[in-house]
């Protein structure tokens, strides 16, 4: 008997500065229930789904950047969300700004959060590869401040049980990173979840501009293959503020084949049917861990 899940990559499009929580939770309902209508169980949306991609601004002000965090989840504006969801019997995860008070200190993460159809939030997890600078640089045509406006997650890749499987979590360029996948998958990971805001434009290598939509696709699906883990990467699209984003949100098969791909910059739901029983085509062949992996011949992954 196969563990089937019918998983949802909720793309959104652009979301203008102006436009509230409340204008894009509403979109957001509109998708869950799109997907209720197609049997979905679990729906993936973007990092930072809430809000425009605000690190593309140098803000001086701390108060102007907090607006763009959320102090609690769920809070006023996206309870709406986790009630239709409830309603509907389906589960999601998405990213936001979080700000937390911890130990007496207040902490900001690039945070995304499993929710299960009960509306429980089951997995909590904040962004480890934090990309672009932490200062002002004029010359950019949009900057890139993550470091500057978050911290990044000091715990590692996790997992939980849920959606009849073993889920993790990763967010926009920890996609990038091989260690990602293979962390993910020797805890025992079978599918994992990323939202993503990337720029076609890339500043400090121009060059690579129209390569931005092939590497997307190719760090996932090589992740995917290389540890027979499902993979769904879920985009924030479109022109947003001016700055175009790449969309092609995609679910991806453990043997590395795009099996659902969005076809618009806009807000789109693709679903397929995962069966989570297929990840052992690779795990028990090609990529057997403990029959053929040499992790004393690697020392170096560990060097720091």
């Amino acid at each position: 008997m196969t563990r089937m899940l019918t998983v949802g990559a909720a793309q959104l499009g652009p979301i203008a500065r102006q436009d509230s929580r409340r204008d894009v939770v509403e979109r957001m309902i509109a998708l869950i229930e799109k997907a209720a209508a197609r049997g979905v169980g679990l729906v993936v949306f973007p990092e930072l789904a809430l809000t425009t991609f605000f690190p593309r601004w140098f803000m001086e002000d701390q108060a102007e950047v907090d607006a763009f965090f959320e102090t609690s989840m769920p809070n006023a504006d996206t309870q709406p969300l986790f009630d239709r969801a409830r309603a509907l019997k389906i589960g999601f995860s998405f990213g936001y700004g979080e700000l937390v008070e911890e130990g007496g200190e207040t902490h900001r993460y690039n945070t995304a959060i499993l929710v299960d159809a009960a509306g429980n939030i089951v997995h909590r997890y904040r962004k480890i590869h934090l990309p672009g600078h932490s200062e002002h640089e004029p010359w950019r045509a949009f900057q890139h401040l993550e470091k500057r406006y978050f911290e990044p997650g000091m715990e590692p890749f996790s997992t939980c049980e849920a959606f009849g499987g073993v889920l993790s979590q990763a967010i926009c360029n920890d996609r990038r990173w091989p260690e990602t996948y293979r962390e993910a998958s020797l805890r025992g990971a079978e599918m994992l979840l990323i939202g993503y805001n990337t720029p076609v434009h890339y500043p400090l290598a121009p060059e690579h501009d129209h390569l931005q939509c092939f590497h997307n696709h190719l760090c996932m699906q090589a992740g995917a293959y290389a540890n027979g883990i499902w993979v769904v990467g879920v985009a924030k699209a479109g022109k947003e503020e001016g700055c175009d984003l790449i969309g092609q949100s995609c679910i991806i098969a453990p043997t590395g084949e795009i099996v659902a791909m969005a076809s618009t910059l806009g807000d789109e739901l693709v679903v397929h049917d995962c069966d989570l029983d297929r990840c052992d085509e690779i795990r028990r062949n090609i990529f057997n861990f403990k029959l053929h992996r040499r992790p004393d011949m690697y020392p170096m992954l560990s060097a720091g």
